[in-house]
């Protein structure tokens, strides 16, 4: 008899659990994030060919760095409260 208490104890734990995980799996999908900007991934960097690899590596640089800074500069999109 204690075992099929048992038993019956362990599915019903089971069956909750169960069910507290499918609520929070599909509430995962009801949560959308806002799309990276495309801006960002089309950065292009230029070099100037006919200058020595230490200039070239600079310009990369302060190209990247500009980049980066007008990226953190731009105002984030902010969600609904609910």
């Amino acid at each position: 008899m204690r075992a099929l208490f048992s038993i019956v104890g362990l599915l019903v734990v089971l069956a909750i659990v169960g069910v507290l995980a499918k609520n929070q799996l599909s509430s995962l999908n009801a949560v959308k994030l806002p799309a990276a900007p495309d801006s960002a991934a089309t950065v292009k960097i230029q070099v100037d060919p006919h200058a020595t690899v230490q200039q070239q590596s600079q310009q990369i640089q302060q190209q990247f760095k500009a980049a980066a800074e007008a990226a953190v500069q731009q105002p984030r999109a902010m969600p609904d409260e609910q």
